[in-house]
């Protein structure tokens, strides 16, 4: 399942938290200023990032600047210990989903799509190769309807 770690005034969350629902991808949420995020959780971060804290953090931050920090000259411990001391530091949002080894921070239209589980992937596919026509929401209601059929028949 996807993790997600947001806040709450961050519109790129919500962005991301609707598109997700829109798709009807499960996930957790983990608000970053009402749960406290973890060493776990940073090292997830970083093991599903390709550049390691410059991924994750925020050199834009009001806390960075003030302190004019130099994040560059932390050791690895110091930075994950002021991470988790000052977690506002994290872009937002982070999405991960470990299982399939996909990480993206912030929102993009494009990149969410990443996403996309494996069956809508191959619907999608499917209605652009052989309708020689794309039909991304044809291929949404396919995808929805086998998710309910499931669902009925699990039920029963």
């Amino acid at each position: 399942m996807i993790t997600i770690y947001t806040t709450p005034s961050c519109s790129s969350c919500r962005k991301a938290k609707k598109w997700l629902d829109d798709h009807r991808i499960p996930y957790s949420e983990k608000n970053i200023f009402n749960e406290n995020i973890t060493e776990d959780d940073i090292n997830l971060m970083l093991q599903h990032s390709e550049n390691g804290f410059e991924d994750i953090i925020s050199t834009r931050s009001k806390i960075i600047r003030e302190n004019d920090l130099d994040i560059e000259g932390m050791r690895t411990q110091e930075l994950k210990k002021f991470i988790l001391d000052n977690p506002s530091i994290l872009k937002r949002p982070i999405m991960i989903d470990p299982k399939e080894d996909k990480m993206q921070v912030g929102y993009n239209d494009e990149e969410i799509r990443i996403f996309i589980p494996k069956r809508l992937r191959e619907l999608i596919m499917y209605s652009s190769f052989a309708q020689g026509d794309f039909d991304y929401k044809k291929a949404l209601e396919i995808y929805f309807d086998e998710i309910d059929s499931k669902k009925e028949a699990s039920n029963h």
